[in-house]
């Protein structure tokens, strides 16, 4: 059985910074692409940013560039999103998502196959 479980969320100022986990098991880590979505209340689940399977590249949504790091550990089955330099509009719950061998697409959400729980994160102005 495939399991998703994020944590790491909670309430930060403006300008603070969070690291979200997201520890996957029930599954061959190393050969999915992992992305993470978001969802604010009233709105549609938009991606985030992912990293590929193999070689480790990394995507990411134009409105995060720069401030947000997506990183994996395969040792550890292991996703993580580092966000710095938070902003209200960064209020959402966040997923993470699996893709097997996933290589393209990944800003779709019916690209993956399996999803967390979801954990809030919410920033303060």
């Amino acid at each position: 059985q495939v399991q998703l479980v994020e944590s790491g969320g909670g309430l930060v100022q403006a300008g603070g910074s969070l690291r979200l986990s997201c520890a996957a098991s029930g599954l061959t880590f190393s050969r999915y692409a992992m992305g993470w979505f978001r969802q604010a209340p009233g709105k549609e689940r938009e991606f985030v940013a992912a990293i590929t399977w193999i070689g480790g590249r990394t995507y990411y949504a134009d409105s995060v560039l720069g401030r947000f790091t997506i990183s994996r550990d395969n040792a550890k089955n292991t996703v993580y999103l580092q966000m710095n330099n938070l902003k209200p509009e960064d209020t959402a719950v966040y997923y993470c998502a699996a893709d097997l061998y996933g290589t393209t697409r990944f800003e779709y959400k019916d690209e993956y196959d399996h999803w967390g729980q979801g954990t809030q994160v919410t920033v303060s102005s």
